[in-house]
């Protein structure tokens, strides 16, 4: 036998995620489509009217790929895969009874993640257009059923037991836009049990809409970890009225922002695509750069890998470095590869 067996690794801190569960329907398309729909690439926007057809469109023309995702859903699968600890990842968001749900929950099942959905009756499961232009991608997202999420699911049995065995919460900031007495619910519980609250700044129309933004001002307060990247760092300088608009500052200032428990320093990580990830405390900022990857499929999922990463790091009590290292691991693998995929992955 091994005379010095290495130490059996302490069971992982439990995470419970909040999100939109959302279909990806997603296609290569020109700029001409992008036009047509007047959208812009590295975006991701609520689907008004006028973007509605776009989903009829892509299955008609340009035979999409259907793909679990949500960027929340998408975090918490990658978490699960790094951690391979039975039970590590929890997640509740709503979906519909129907076919679109059913392939979500598959996903979700085969990826190891466990779930508590909140399905609901005669709404259809929430689609995003996943429009890829030379490995950049536009999100054009239908909520549908995954707004129709209730605060009474949260309190119900199922839910407030996965969110009590929990030690770490992290939701993305799309949620702000339906639901945010779960994510103060949440945020409050997390506060009172001294637990680590995440969440992710998401897009940049959440610092732009006045009742999104105070309900993540509210929200602000409660955070201990915020995950990023650049134009959603710029619009949050914007919002906060900040005079500097490099990427650190603005960071350090998010970091430095009133926080309930003053105690446990506030983390901004705001991600940059292939240039260097900055970590910022009240204190500071560091930079972590990211390994050049050269066949890069789509981005779509890149930002949701890397927080999966990176929180199964922080999960299994690594240092800072090695949980960005894992993240930036996570992103290296879903960018290769269509929408949020990895199952073929190490």
């Amino acid at each position: 036998a091994d005379p010095s067996p290495s130490k059996p690794r302490m069971p992982a801190t439990k995470l419970f995620c909040f999100g939109n569960p959302l279909l990806d329907v997603s296609s290569e398309v020109d700029q001409s489509f992008l036009d047509k729909y007047g959208v812009t690439l590295n975006n991701a926007i609520m689907a008004e009217e006028k973007h509605l057809p776009v989903f009829e469109d892509l299955a008609t023309n340009h035979s999409p790929l259907y793909i679990a995702g949500g960027a929340t859903q998408n975090t918490a699968r990658v978490a699960q895969w790094q951690v391979n600890e039975a039970g590590a990842v929890t997640y509740t968001g709503a979906i519909g009874k129907d076919k679109f749900g059913e392939t979500l929950k598959k996903a979700a099942a085969s990826d190891g993640l466990t779930t508590v959905y909140n399905e609901v009756d005669g709404v259809a499961t929430g689609t995003c257009a996943v429009l890829v232009n030379g490995g950049e991608r536009s999100l054009i997202a239908n909520l549908a059923a995954s707004e129709k999420y209730t605060i009474a699911w949260t309190q119900s049995p199922a839910v407030s037991e996965a969110i009590s065995a929990a030690g770490m919460y992290y939701m993305a900031g799309f949620v702000l836009t339906h639901s945010a007495d779960t994510v103060m619910h949440i945020a409050k519980h997390a506060d009172a049990n001294g637990k680590t609250m995440m969440m992710n700044t998401s897009a940049p129309f959440l610092f732009e809409v006045p009742p999104f933004f105070a309900a993540f001002k509210e929200a602000w307060e409660y955070l201990d970890v915020v995950v990023g990247n650049e134009s959603e760092a710029a619009a949050m300088g914007k919002a906060f009225g900040w005079a500097e608009t490099d990427i650190k500052s603005i960071a350090i200032n998010a970091a430095k922002l009133p926080k309930k428990n003053a105690a446990k320093p506030r983390m901004v990580v705001i991600t940059q695509g292939s240039d260097s990830t900055v970590v910022a405390t009240p204190d500071g900022a560091t930079e972590y750069a990211v390994t050049k990857i050269d066949k890069i499929v789509d981005t779509n999922g890149a930002g949701d890998a890397f927080c999966g990463g990176f929180f199964s790091g922080l999960m299994l009590g690594k240092s800072v470095e090695d949980a960005v290292k894992c993240g930036h691991y996570t992103a290296s693998v879903v960018i290769q590869r269509n929408g949020c995929q990895f199952s073929d992955a190490a």
